[in-house]
């Protein structure tokens, strides 16, 4: 009992609380002191360096050896990372013994953190000074930012708020997982209280802190994530009271009911937060400009800077970004991958072909002026903006701004090299140089330092649009501004209605977003979603998206194949014919055998791998199972595991080592 105990302890309360740094900026430094709690967390040098040393463990940003969070779509139908994941391969995702994503070390640092400062201001011993609010109000977000990434990989959770005793009985009893509605609510409510203590500008002045903007922004994706999440789940295992849902195997949530009366309800209140909250970001931020000037010495092009610009503070649509710091070496690969292959993270046919046409109509439509893909060149041309912008072709200028100080840049954009190895590969024969700077002081290998954007407002004029439509069956005003400032500063037409007349469902079928629920959905809708994909590529946001769209239904039956360029048309001649080996029986192959398709397929180099038969799902993928251990150590018995008040997520067993029901 006292070894469970102990685990348990672990789990839902391990932590290094006294975690330091040295200043305010949102840098990797290592702690400076170890203090005991009594002497820690009472002036406000102490709050700010605790806070921001959370940042970290809470925020994607760019790492060293990658094309750091430009490469995060990876495995998804926007970009195909170098190998493909398990979830995509029957029984090859299966359930761990130990760790996965249940876990509370970042909670419970929050959790101390609120519990102690709040006592202390209580107290009288701590000033509620304006700083201090704002290290409150970034605690409050930082915990709201982990309990979504939780909500997103497991759904129900616990919802822990203070520092827990140490007894079995009570450490058990904070296991209990609450239905996922009411963990939103929980994350919407952390961001309003952190909404209402966080500064309207940053402490810094240069936006590498939180702010309230970034509080009204987080809460527009939470519930805009729930609420279609509960549209496109509901009636299913993953919903509260869905059928099957196995919640109700538990004493505490059996007679679940939902506060606001029924799911639909709770569905539009999410919707109508996610526009409000929305509308506070758009309203106040204008979107940077697009000069749509590429390959100047000048960077005359704000939009593209704004990806790869050294210091992030004076672009209005950055409201949270890192600071990077060569000289004390707090530094990354970004525009390294950026000039060369984006660290082997392939641009897929299925990103390039739902670009429209500059004059708003998509590729297929008649009229549209297309070039077709025969050549990189033509891909590009006389298409939206942002494709023209951010893909790359052979033979352009990648280094503008001091030549000669990179030691790893790639001065012209090569012949695609399809058949390197391992990470130095093309996989897809299409790269995008979002990120990547035309400085070649940038380019020395892990030396580089431009910021790192966390939070923009552009994703504020979309999450409006698409809440708006879901939850009315209209766009209002606000939306339609929003949407045709995003076309018209992405180089494309603003009349969308015209691209929604012209849209043919049948022919966006390699767009994962063109369904919900095995479903092929109507044009409107998925010309905000078409939106959204393309203004956001490369940002890290398209799992997250295609998962609350229930987008991934129809691979359950119908394996998906993720395709490259149009490697077996005359782009062929850029290769020597010796080093284009194929075949499906050959275990030497280097790209795809064109008898599969014209387009290069780089997970079906061999019938030998395990991705040859394109991607496949099962439902229990929507959410990862939760480790054996967690159910072993909440409950009575060693073999038992029915006293525990964990239950496991849809589709999964309790069991090491077992893959999903059905696949």
């Amino acid at each position: 009992m006292c070894i469970k105990k102990r685990m348990l302890q672990l789990i839902l309360c391990s932590a290094v609380i006294l975690m330091m740094v040295s200043c305010n900026d949102y840098l990797d430094r290592p702690p400076l002191s170890n203090i005991t709690p009594e002497e820690y967390l009472w002036d406000e040098s102490q709050l700010a360096s605790y806070a921001i040393a959370r940042y970290a463990s809470v925020f994607p940003t760019h790492g060293r050896n990658q094309w750091g969070t430009f490469e995060i779509d990876g495995n998804t139908d926007n970009q195909a990372a170098v190998s493909m994941d398990n979830k995509f391969t029957p029984g090859m995702w299966r359930v761990d013994n130990t760790g996965g994503d249940w876990d509370f070390g970042i909670i419970y640092q929050c959790n101390y953190f609120l519990e102690t400062i709040l006592q202390r201001i209580n107290n009288g011993q701590i000033a509620e000074t304006d700083n201090v609010r704002h290290y409150i109000g970034e605690i409050y977000f930082l915990r709201a930012c982990e309990y979504f990434r939780k909500l997103q990989a497991i759904g129900d959770f616990p919802i822990v708020t203070t520092i827990l005793p140490d007894e079995l009985e009570a450490l058990t009893e904070a296991s209990k997982r609450m239905p996922r509605n009411e963990v939103t609510r929980f994350i919407l409510s952390d961001l309003e209280k952190a909404a209402e203590y966080l500064n309207e500008i940053s402490p810094d002045g240069k936006k590498n802190r939180i702010s309230r903007l970034c509080a009204h922004l987080m809460i527009s994706r939470v519930a805009l994530f729930e609420g279609t999440w509960l549209k496109y789940f509901k009636g299913t295992a993953f919903v509260p009271n869905g059928e099957g849902w196995p919640g109700k195997s538990k004493d505490y949530n059996s007679s679940y009911q939902y506060p606001s009366g029924s799911i639909d309800n709770e569905i539009a209140l999410f919707l109508d937060r996610a526009m409000t909250a929305a509308k506070v970001v758009a309203s106040s931020v204008k979107l940077v400009e697009n000069t749509g000037i590429i390959e100047s010495p000048g960077n005359e092009n704000p939009y593209y800077n704004m990806f790869a610009a050294v210091d992030l503070s004076g672009f209005s649509e950055v409201l949270l970004w890192r600071r990077y710091d060569k000289g004390e070496g707090i530094t990354h690969n970004v525009s390294v991958f950026g000039q060369h292959n984006n660290n082997g993270s392939g641009t897929t046919r299925s990103m390039t072909e739902s670009f429209l046409m500059a004059n708003g109509l998509p590729i297929y439509a008649e009229g549209s002026g297309y070039h077709g893909d025969d050549f990189i060149a033509d891909v590009r041309n006389d298409r939206d903006g942002r494709l023209h912008l951010f893909l790359k072709e052979p033979g352009q200028t990648n280094v503008l701004v001091n030549p000669d100080m990179g030691s790893h840049t790639t001065p012209i954009e090569p012949i695609p090299g399809i058949y390197f190895a391992s990470t130095t590969r093309y996989n897809t024969g299409y790269t995008l140089r979002k990120g990547a700077s035309y400085d070649g002081a940038q380019c020395d290998n892990n030396g580089g330092y431009s910021g790192c954007i966390i939070f923009r407002a552009t994703e504020a004029y979309l999450n409006y649009i698409e809440a708006c439509y879901e939850k009315n069956g209209t766009l209002d005003a606000d939306a339609t501004v929003y949407w045709r400032a995003i076309r018209t500063r992405g180089g494309v037409d603003p009349d969308f209605n015209k691209t929604i007349a012209a849209t043919d469902m049948s022919k966006e079928t390699l767009d994962w977003g063109a369904y919900s629920a095995g479903v092929l959905i109507e044009p409107t809708l998925y010309n905000i979603r078409r939106e959204r994909r393309n203004e956001l590529m490369a940002e890290g946001l398209r799992y997250m998206d295609v998962k609350r769209w229930r987008a991934l239904d129809q691979l359950i039956t119908t394996p998906y194949h993720i395709e490259g360029f149009k490697l077996w048309g005359p782009m062929k001649e850029w290769y020597d014919e010796d080093v284009l080996v194929y075949g499906a029986d050959n275990p030497n192959s280097v790209v795809s055998d064109p008898a599969l398709s014209s387009y290069l397929r780089p997970y079906e180099l061999s019938n030998k791998s395990i991705s040859f038969g394109g991607c496949k799902w099962t439902m229990a993928h929507y959410l990862s199972p939760i480790a054996t251990q967690h159910f072993e150590i909440t409950s009575v018995g060693e073999d038992d595991y029915s006293a525990s008040p964990i239950y496991q997520n849809p589709g999964w067993k309790i069991q090491p080592g077992t893959a999903p029901d059905g696949f």
